[in-house]
């Protein structure tokens, strides 16, 4: 394809908030951002050249510097490891004879990881010019490699490499409830904003995003905020590894969504609403604009909806462009905006200050899906299920060392133990709820509820198996944080670098017992003095694994107290590469 910049901001309206997806596009087209490139965008879009740069730059999907024709991309989260992503990338590497992350000297396959694709229950799994292909084993890998080879465009490519299973493996009121488009609207709007917002307070709905916020007491502070211009934005950027529930919920259940999405617009009065999409989620996208059209011809979006006078709200799908912090609601409105994802200070909120500084209620989607379903159903409907203080039902993404991969709905207050049961898990021996920012469970606290009161979920459930080395998953969470730090704050950008070179240390055996100790510390700090919430809970983990499993620690550790963190016959390793050079002089000895 080739670039039309002209065409390309026309499409956007010359809009400077679009500047993410007018880069998006650029990149579809040309596979990187030039120098001249973002020259015309700043001046067309009468934005500083730093500002346009700086998005190109941040974002993972993006960038300023070549890449293959054909972009290879392995999920590298801890399940699709141990699912054996590794093998099969070091075959792909081997079949192109490149490193990881170069591009083949005929600039036809560039080869690299990215930090997970929202396909946990049925990984390994990659995307390929940012189509996502599941299920990954040694032949596809030789089928993929035979199709790049031949300079097969991957549109053409066998429409089953591409094939995603969606995984429900237990219903309940969200999932199971039969819904028709327009049945919550109508009831919202016979009862009233008002009485919807005090439906959803007596329902005790919050949100299922992991914050686990009252979902009436936003709405109600958006209501109530001055000005009259408000927005609605349903965070689908369910960056968290180990989650794909959302994934699900868009796939068979967008209506119940957007139905959610409007029955928001109607309660705080706002006018206009964004789904901002998992960049890894680009095969959802013909569905949901189809489920779109569908509502505005059913009346359901546009002008006076349901025939009310006044009530006009429609929706737009943003798609995000890999930068696992714009889950976080701030974040994610920056990057509505055009702009970097960096989290806002707090206050002002978004509920008073959101999208272009209005107000703006930000809900997670599966906590849209069952506003929409109290609204029409009513709050005793919801808390027929769960708990006192955690009422209704909780989608989980439950992956790993189980038999049965999938999504589960639970009414909350489910035990661990139930869900392991239900999903054929074996010798248990950790489980990982919430993403690696949630919490570590070992094998004695299974008997543990998912609830707010106990365990809180976003929805992530990742089952290892007694053979699996703590450690090894805590590193591989460690390099994660590190990776998608913003970098805004020196707790956070530093603090995850200094954890992730800790835990590569002691994986190694070359870590120390200060080591084991300066990774508490570390995790403590950052904690108490990141910007936003990833840096607050990037060392959850770590220090989780350290209370719960410190044997995995302590037989990695050196028997030395103190070790250089320094080694000096490693970093001459290039040199040794250049100068072809492997003798012992070529090394420095070891100390004894």
């Amino acid at each position: 394809m080739s670039l039309d910049l002209g065409a390309i901001l026309a499409k956007h309206g010359n809009d400077p908030t679009r500047l993410l997806q007018i880069l998006r596009d650029v990149h579809a087209a040309d596979g990187l951002a030039r120098p001249e490139t973002i020259t015309a965008i700043a001046r067309a879009l009468q934005l500083p050249r730093a500002r346009v740069e700086g998005v190109a730059g941040f974002y993972s999907f993006l960038g300023t510097e070549p890449r293959g024709r054909f972009r290879v991309l392995f999920s590298d989260n801890i399940v699709d490891r141990l699912q054996g992503s590794v093998e099969l990338r070091q075959r792909l590497l081997d079949a192109f004879q490149v490193g990881l992350g170069e591009v083949s000297r005929d600039g036809l396959v560039s080869i690299d990881v990215t930090s997970c694709t929202g396909l946990c229950d049925q990984g390994p799994a990659m995307l390929v010019n940012g189509r996502a292909i599941p299920r990954l084993t040694p032949a596809r890998i030789g089928a993929i490699s035979a199709l790049i080879r031949g300079r097969s465009p991957v549109e053409e490519w066998p429409e089953n490499m591409f094939r995603i299973d969606e995984h429900v493996l237990r219903r309940d009121l969200l999932l199971g409830t039969p819904f028709a488009p327009g049945e919550a609207l109508s009831a919202a709007i016979d009862r009233g904003a008002a009485r919807t917002i005090d439906e959803l307070k007596r329902a005790g709905l919050r949100g299922r995003g992991g914050a686990g916020f009252s979902t009436a007491t936003k709405w109600q502070a958006c209501r109530d905020a001055p000005g009259p211009q408000r927005f609605v934005v349903c965070n689908a950027d369910e960056g968290e590894p180990g989650t794909f529930k959302d994934r699900q919920l868009l796939a068979e259940h967008a209506d119940l969504v957007f139905e959610g999405m409007t029955v928001a617009a109607h309660a705080v009065g706002a006018q206009r609403g964004f789904l901002y999409l998992r960049a890894e989620y680009p095969f959802l996208l013909p569905h949901l604009e189809a489920a779109l059209e569908a509502r505005r011809r059913a009346g359901l979006l546009g002008g006076e909806i349901r025939g009310v006078r006044g009530f006009a709200f429609d929706i737009e799908i943003h798609v995000g462009a890999g930068a696992y912090v714009c889950g976080e609601e701030s974040a994610l409105i920056e990057s509505l905006e055009g702009k970097r994802g960096i989290p806002r200070n707090r206050p002002p909120y978004p509920v008073t200050h959101g999208y272009l500084q209005k107000p703006t209620v930000v809900n997670n989607v599966e906590t849209l899906a069952a506003a929409a379903l109290i609204a029409r159903h009513g709050a005793d409907w919801w808390r027929q299920r769960g708990t006192t203080q955690s009422s209704g039902t909780k989608l989980l993404s439950v992956s790993g060392d189980v038999a049965r991969p999938g999504v589960y709905e639970y009414p909350l207050g489910v035990t661990v133990q139930q869900v392991l049961d239900d999903s054929g898990a074996g010798d248990v021996g950790a489980v990982q709820v919430g993403g690696p920012s949630g919490v570590l469970l070992s094998r004695h606290e299974l008997g543990r509820r998912i609830a707010f009161e106990d365990v809180p979920s976003a929805g992530a459930f990742m089952v290892f198996d007694a053979s699996r080395d703590v450690l090894e998953i805590v590193d591989d969470f460690a390099h994660f944080f590190a990776h998608e730090s913003c970098g805004f704050c020196t707790p956070c950008r530093v603090g995850t670098t200094l954890m992730a070179q800790m835990t590569a240390r002691l994986v190694a055996g070359k870590g120390t017992r200060r080591d084991v100790k300066d990774l508490s510390r570390v995790a403590g700090a950052m904690k108490s003095a990141s910007h936003c919430g990833l840096g607050a809970t990037a060392g959850n983990p770590v220090l989780d694994a350290l209370e719960k499993f410190r044997p995995s620690f302590d037989r990695r550790v050196a028997s030395r107290e103190v070790l250089p963190t320094f080694d000096l016959d490693e970093a001459l390793a290039p040199a040794r590469e250049v100068t072809a050079r492997e003798d012992a002089g070529a090394h420095f000895p070891e100390e004894s």
